[in-house]
């Protein structure tokens, strides 16, 4: 569980995919707190009912696991790396309430340099390390002993982020080097919803790589929140009953002929979501830690009565704790602007909460704001929006020539676009669902 003796250069603080979260006044601070607290309950009153009556349980647990788990500790750093070693850690991290149960092992490769694994917790690494030695590098965060006792392998550098790669590679091509453990998600999920887009980076450091797929379980709680510190997960794990780990291997994958770093990350991203049961999304680690920012300065709102959000909304709110509010105005506006990206409308309803303001907002920004195109239809524009129907294209222009002197002729201007975006949605409803104009006048 821990890396001796290798050592490469320390990762600048601006390599960091995002910024560092801001700090926070000492009273925003116990907010923040009991928000992570009540996302880690559980909704069901039965279930909620029994956390209370183990709570006490729990609560003996956690410090004498915390008291077990320092001899743990000692026992991984006395004795040398071996199958003896990680088997009696294994043992002991049983003891701790951290069970490790693996599918086809047989399908390790032991000519393998990269191991590629979705990201739950915070103790992935640690956990993969109890069934087959592995170093994965600390590319940001603690360095020094932290870093070490954590058992990450700590890299330093100051030539940038082509410098580290450079490193690993070479590292992955040395001969007797234990295998790099790498996570391209960058950050953790819950494991339930889908996966964070993979970093291609990771797939450069060599053609052939073994995937892993991760479950992780435990009842009771959550198994994490955003914004939780790794030491405050170690202890709500010592409290928890039991945590249970279920490692698959998946036959190694070998990159094409012609297939950049990205396709080759998008190929076996599929195929641990696929394993998995999840969904393949687009939402990077920079898209999660702006949500959360945006979240903690978000004035509650009464929910609005609309359609569920899409699978991709899904995911952001189960995994990243969306209000199920914002995913319904999400798909509502996605309804009416199909064209627009989800997480771009999430961005801005997180701001705006409101979906006439945020429908006003990416038609005005109609420049900045990025086009998703679909198999099913031509590219859109954010101030032309085309129908499907292949018999007509209505198109509406929903920009003001000019802005209005005064307030009325302001508030006139938007009631124009939006009057004009209702009407060309009802007119394209009308289309998609075989209905006439008589019919829908009629209701």
């Amino acid at each position: 569980m821990k890396q001796r003796g290798t050592c490469f250069p320390e990762v600048p603080k601006s390599l960091s995919l995002i910024s560092p979260l801001g700090s926070t006044t000492a009273h925003s601070s116990g907010n923040n707190c009991l928000h992570q607290l009540k996302k880690r309950l559980p909704k069901d009153a039965v279930v909620l009912l029994l956390l209370l009556i183990y709570f006490p349980v729990g609560i003996c647990l956690m410090l004498i696991r915390t008291f077990i788990g320092i001899h743990v500790f000692l026992v991984s750093c006395a004795l040398p790396e071996s199958f003896v070693r990680r088997f009696i850690v294994r043992v002991m991290c049983s003891v701790l309430g951290m069970h490790v149960r693996q599918r086809n092992p047989r399908s390790r490769d032991k000519n393998t340099k990269l191991y590629i694994c979705n990201h739950v917790t915070d103790f992935d690494h640690n956990i993969i390390n109890l069934l087959i030695p592995c170093n994965t590098p600390q590319l940001e965060g603690s360095t020094g002993f932290v870093c070490w006792a954590r058992g990450f392998m700590e890299i330093h550098s100051t030539s940038g982020q082509g410098a580290i790669g450079e490193s690993l590679q070479r590292y992955c091509s040395t001969e007797g080097t234990t295998p790099l453990l790498l996570f391209p998600e960058e950050d953790t999920t819950n494991g339930r919803a889908g996966l964070l887009k993979f970093s291609s980076w990771p797939f450069s450091l060599t053609d052939s790589i073994q995937p892993v797929a991760l479950r992780v379980s435990r009842p009771l709680i959550a198994l994490s929140t955003p914004e939780s510190s790794w030491l405050m997960e170690l202890l709500w794990t010592f409290f928890a009953p039991c945590t249970v780990y279920h490692v698959s291997w998946l036959p190694p994958v070998s990159r094409q002929d012609g297939e950049s770093a990205q396709e080759f990350a998008n190929k076996v991203q599929e195929l641990l979501a696929g394993e998995l049961g999840l969904v393949s999304t687009k939402i990077t680690k920079a898209d999660k830690v702006e949500h959360i920012k945006r979240k903690r300065h978000t004035v509650p709102q009464t929910s609005t009565s609309v359609r569920p959000g899409s699978v991709g909304l899904g995911f952001m709110a189960q995994s990243l704790g969306t209000d199920d509010r914002i995913t319904k105005m999400a798909q509502q506006v996605k309804d009416v602007l199909p064209h627009v990206p989800l997480n771009v409308i999430t961005k801005d309803l997180v701001k705006t909460n409101c979906v006439d303001t945020t429908i006003t907002n990416l038609l005005e920004n109609k420049e900045e704001t990025p086009v998703e195109a679909t198999a099913t239809s031509s590219t859109f524009g954010p101030s032309d929006i085309s129908s499907y129907s292949s018999g007509s294209a209505p198109t509406i222009k929903t920009a003001a020539k000019s802005f209005g002197r005064s307030p009325g002729d302001r508030h006139l201007s938007l009631q124009e676009r939006k009057d004009a975006l209702y009407n060309f949605a009802r007119r394209r409803y009308i289309e998609k669902h075989g209905l006439d104009q008589e019919q829908t006048t009629d209701h």
